[in-house]
């Protein structure tokens, strides 16, 4: 994103120049191409502006998609990991119960 806009303000000084040197910056040289112009580039930098929000929007999506998958995998780890425990437990009572019967 911040590479697009370094490039987009590039593009405006090149086009204040351009604009300067047809021109002179006066109110009375403007023409109708220059119009034209301008509201090309309005439109260009709309549609060029619109397709890489569309896409980082998607990407956003996507990575958001993947952080809740991975603490959901954690949360599962943990519970496992807590199930484990437990059987691990009750096999060594069993086992302490197994070694001293008590009659």
């Amino acid at each position: 994103m911040k590479s697009l806009s370094i490039t987009g303000l590039i593009l405006l000084a090149v086009s204040a120049l351009l604009f300067y040197l047809t021109t002179d910056f006066t109110v009375g040289g403007i023409t109708i191409s220059h119009m034209m112009g301008v509201m090309a580039g309005v439109g260009i930098g709309l549609i060029i502006g619109g397709m890489v929000g569309y896409v980082s929007k998607g990407s956003a999506l996507k990575a958001e998609e993947k952080r809740k998958e991975f603490k959901q995998l954690q949360k599962d780890k943990e519970e496992l990991e807590k199930q484990a425990a437990e059987i691990a437990q009750r096999e060594a009572e069993l086992q302490r119960q197994n070694q001293n019967p008590q009659i």
